[in-house]
């Protein structure tokens, strides 16, 4: 019996350790559930940016900021996705303080949107990306791109600064953080979270044709 003593006792430590484990990994899932919308926060009455038909069977919902690389490769992905398979689309602001140039993209999105152009300011944001994120003056820049899309110009800088596409940025930004978005992108099919390895552009077309497919018919 010496002899297993060893055994018995190596064994014994492993079998605590992985339970140590199962235990912590279970506290951190409830401590960290799978972000998803809730019923209360769909139906609440929300203004934002919607793309596709009020009616489709799915509904993409983004939290993104127009400088965050991720977010840009996934633009024309899910423009793509959209015409495909008829989504309904919806992008909320969440400029990160992290990016020098964000907030300020994200009130020119909302001014064109003032004048009915915020996703061709989208599209723009994003393909331009690369250029105004390093650029020292991009509010320059975002006005070019107002010209380029037949914008009012001077109704377009004010709206930049009015109280309404501030409170519009606040407004997405505080929805995200009552569901407790954080990063971006962060993307939602019909209110369930889209895991983060599924966030890459090869990777969210079988997320969404999978969400297509689990879509119960209406009766």
């Amino acid at each position: 019996m010496k002899r297993y003593a060893p055994f018995i006792i190596v064994g014994l430590v492993a079998a605590v350790a992985i339970g140590g484990g199962t235990i912590f990994y279970r506290a951190k899932l409830a401590a960290n559930p799978p972000l998803r919308i809730s019923k209360e926060t769909a139906d609440a009455k929300q203004t934002g940016h919607v793309l596709g038909p009020a009616d489709a069977p799915l509904t993409l919902e983004e939290f993104g900021d127009f400088q965050c690389p991720p977010c840009g490769k996934l633009s024309e992905p899910i423009n793509q996705l959209q015409k495909q398979y008829n989504l309904r689309v919806i992008f909320r602001e969440f400029p990160l303080p992290v990016h020098a140039h964000a907030r300020e993209a994200a009130c020119a999105a909302e001014a064109a949107g003032m004048q009915g152009r915020f996703w061709q300011m989208h599209d723009m944001l994003f393909r331009e990306q690369a250029v105004w994120s390093n650029s020292p003056d991009a509010r320059t820049l975002f006005s070019a791109y107002a010209g380029m899309l037949q914008l009012d110009l001077d109704r377009f800088k004010r709206d930049m600064d009015s109280s309404e596409v501030v409170q519009q940025v606040e407004s997405d930004q505080q929805r995200g953080a009552l569901i407790g978005v954080q990063t971006t992108p962060t993307i939602f099919l019909n209110n369930q979270a889209v895991p983060p390895e599924q966030l890459k552009p090869e990777n969210l077309a079988g997320a969404v044709e999978a969400a297509v497919k689990n879509v119960k018919p209406s009766s």
